[in-house]
């Protein structure tokens, strides 16, 4: 069974004319958001550019907005999203904008309209921090990591 949630959206008027986000397929988990420039954004090899989607969306309290790459754009193009995934928070009400780099040898162009992230909404847990001066010990790992439990 899958789950659904009710989640306001607000088009911006730069982004009329665009799609909402949509999910491509019925087992898709993200939705697609597009670009809502005016102008074409050129990424140059290694630049980053902050791309507006023309959306505001009004998340119930205990979700998140989680925005990821598009798998196509990131191999294909080596485009990618900076701080992936990166959250919307439940009380944000402002546009949703995506901070992308060009991670390729070469320039690519983010047009109007072009599909540049996915966003999953799902639910959140909050932590009740509980001071101590021990920590409970696990019998394989412990305190060891990066790159302790071998490739």
């Amino acid at each position: 069974m899958i789950n659904s949630v009710d989640v306001a959206i607000r088009k911006l008027p730069h982004g009329e004319g665009l799609d909402l986000p949509e999910y491509q397929t019925s087992g898709s988990a993200g939705c697609d958001l597009c670009a809502a420039v005016n102008d074409d954004v050129l990424l140059a090899p290694g630049a980053r550019a902050l791309v507006p989607t023309g959306i505001a969306i009004a998340l119930p309290e205990g979700y998140e907005a989680q925005i990821r790459p598009r798998s196509g754009l990131s191999i294909r193009h080596g485009i990618t999203v900076i701080n992936a995934p990166g959250t919307i928070d439940a009380d944000y009400r402002g546009e949703i904008s995506v901070p992308m780099v060009n991670l390729s040898n070469a320039p690519y162009t983010i047009k109007r309209g072009d599909r540049i992230a996915q966003m999953v909404i799902a639910p959140y847990t909050i932590a009740v921090w509980r001071q101590t001066t021990e920590l409970d010990t696990t019998n394989e790992r412990g305190v060891e990591g990066f790159g302790s439990t071998g490739r």
